[in-house]
């Protein structure tokens, strides 16, 4: 099957899969991912295929949503991509960089990672989507998924926490830019990644600015 033929069947699975999920974890996030992928991947050079699925595929069952089974995704997309008889090398590619791409692997310190060109793209991409204008209101919109308060200013962001306790947190919203979001600028791989990235920190800057002038009742 040609790599176009395969894109476009990831496509389909991940609308369908994905139908009804949460809206910062829907089908317009992966695709703004993808496309984020392959604007990022014009200045690399990377395996165009690779860098499609992984983006298509990294959210296809977030451990988040699976009582943080981070098994479930990998095995999925696998599942699929063999379905799909696309070769072994491709898939052990995209699997891995399900594996890797979020934010709570690189809180383990003790763990050899897994690391290529492709994984930075869609890992730069995933990233760019959680911060700026967009990853704000990702962000609350989790929030209200799971309930959580807005903003306490007796619980203060953890700015050292392991993988587990950043998975079970329910600290109010505000806390994440703090304890993830802020971070994530300093953490892109590529130029276009870090480039894009500054322009969308100083916007989340500049919004929590305006929240805390207005909740101390200055602005």
């Amino acid at each position: 099957m040609k790599d176009e033929n395969i894109i476009q069947e990831t496509i389909a699975f991940v609308k369908k899969t994905l139908d009804g999920a949460e809206g910062g974890h829907d089908w317009f996030h992966i695709e703004r991912v993808y496309k984020n992928s392959l604007l990022i991947a014009k200045e690399e050079r990377v395996d165009m295929l690779i860098v499609s699925l992984g983006a298509l595929l990294h959210d296809i069952a977030d451990a988040k949503f699976y009582n943080g089974d981070e098994s479930i995704g990998p095995k999925i997309a696998s599942d699929f991509l063999h379905s799909k008889k696309v070769t072994p090398e491709v898939i052990h590619h995209v699997v891995k960089i399900i594996e890797n791409i979020s934010f709570k692997s690189s809180l383990e310190t003790n763990k050899e990672r897994f690391n290529s060109l492709e994984l930075q793209v869609v890992q730069d991409a995933d990233r760019l989507d959680a911060i700026g204008a967009i990853g704000i209101a990702r962000t609350f919109n989790y929030g209200g998924f799971k309930n959580r308060a807005l903003y306490n200013p007796d619980i203060p962001p953890n700015l050292n926490m392991t993988k587990e306790e950043y998975k079970k947190s329910n600290a109010p919203t505000i806390n994440h830019f703090y304890e993830k979001l802020l971070l994530l600028k300093d953490k892109m791989n590529t130029s276009s990644g870090k480039k894009i990235a500054e322009q969308r920190h100083s916007f989340m800057l500049q919004f929590l600015s305006q929240f805390n002038a207005e909740w101390q009742g200055e602005s």
